[in-house]
């Protein structure tokens, strides 16, 4: 490969390399997939540390769609009750189902309490 690269020098010192588009274009690649495999090990790392989760399959499918409000999703995700979760995050459950229900929005104190809780941001509780 190196026949086919030009070194353009300033004041003596090598300043830029010119290779072959097709050497140019792998090099690119070979770069990404590299970013990709230090983006994965970081994923990994936080996931055995305990910093992350995997979330599965079926919960995302829920979360994506708008057929199921997201604390719903998360609450039976976490395998908690509506009452387990409001004596938890010290609200009533009724006020929980109607949050779930779609009938109140949930303050932002309510629903801060409630996502730690659930252990989940609280962008992730909002419709």
């Amino acid at each position: 490969m190196n026949a086919q690269v030009q070194i353009i020098e300033r004041n003596g010192k090598p300043e830029y390399a010119v290779v072959p588009i097709d050497r140019y274009r792998r090099l690119l690649e070979l770069a990404e997939n590299a970013e990709d495999i230090r983006a994965a090990d970081h994923a990994m790392r936080e996931i055995e540390s305990g910093e992350d989760e995997v979330v599965p399959v079926e919960v995302t499918r829920l979360l994506l769609s708008s057929d199921v409000h997201p604390l719903r999703v998360w609450r039976e995700f976490r395998n908690m009750t509506q009452e387990n979760l409001a004596y938890k995050a010290k609200v009533g459950k009724s006020y929980i189902s109607q949050i779930e229900a779609g009938k109140k929005p949930g303050s932002v104190s309510v629903l801060t309490r409630i996502a730690r809780v659930l252990n989940v941001d609280i962008d992730d509780l909002v419709l």
